[in-house]
This record gives C-alpha cells, sequence and structure tokens, in this order.
C-alpha cells in the first residue's frame, strides 16, 4: 500500500508539544504509524557505555504518530492533506488536495533504500 507521508518529505507538525514546527522526514515507520522529522522531538536519552559508545545523556529525535503531521505542499506553500491517483502513464502519484498539484518523491540516495 502506498504511504501518504514518505521519508524525505517537508512536514509540519500539527499537534501535540512541538505544533507549529517544520522539518524533513528522516525515518518512515509505516507498520508503527510513525515518523521521525529531523530537528522535531529532541528528548534526552540516558545511554549505558557500549563498545563503541561513552556513556552519558544523549539528546535525540524521538518518533512523532503520522496522524500529528501533514505534508507540506511546496506549490501552495501551505500544509495539506494528500489524494492518490494516477497519471497519465497510469503510474500512481500523490497531489495536493488544496491545490491539486501533483507532489513528486523525493530522491531517494543509494543508502536510504
Amino acid at each position: 500500500m502506498a504511504e501518504k507521508i514518505v521519508s524525505g518529505d517537508e512536514v509540519l507538525v500539527v499537534s501535540g508539544k512541538n505544533k507549529g514546527q517544520r522539518g524533513r522526514v528522516r525515518t518512515n515507520m509505516p507498520k508503527k504509524d510513525r515518523v521521525v522529522i529531523e530537528g522535531v522531538n529532541i528528548v534526552r536519552r540516558h545511554l549505558k557505555q557500549g563498545r563503541a559508545r561513552q556513556a552519558g545523556i544523549v539528546e535525540i529525535e524521538a518518533p512523532l504518530h503520522v496522524s500529528n503531521v501533514m505534508l507540506f505542499c511546496a506549490s501552495c506553500e501551505s500544509p495539506t492533506r494528500v489524494g492518490f491517483r494516477e497519471d497519465a502513464a497510469g503510474k500512481k502519484e500523490r497531489y495536493c488536495k488544496k491545490c491539486d498539484a501533483s507532489i513528486p518523491s523525493p530522491q531517494r540516495t543509494r543508502n536510504e533504500r
């Protein structure tokens, strides 16, 4: 099944303690319905010493539920809902429900696949 929000998308947090913050999706967890956004929902973790890691307090990005974020449309410059339709070639594409513009899939590097 196609995902409405994928890794590399620009999103806006619409509810919770991080409301109003914008960032790029770093990780998408579709089975848990969660996303990790760069620079948003920073938490502090107390980590035990490991083989390649020093013990201490580390700040990391915690996952947010996907219902708390909306895709940020580049063409209409606002958060929007996402729909699916077929393009001229018969391939499924995402589109903005506000301005009806197609949303391109973010370019992924070889390491992200």
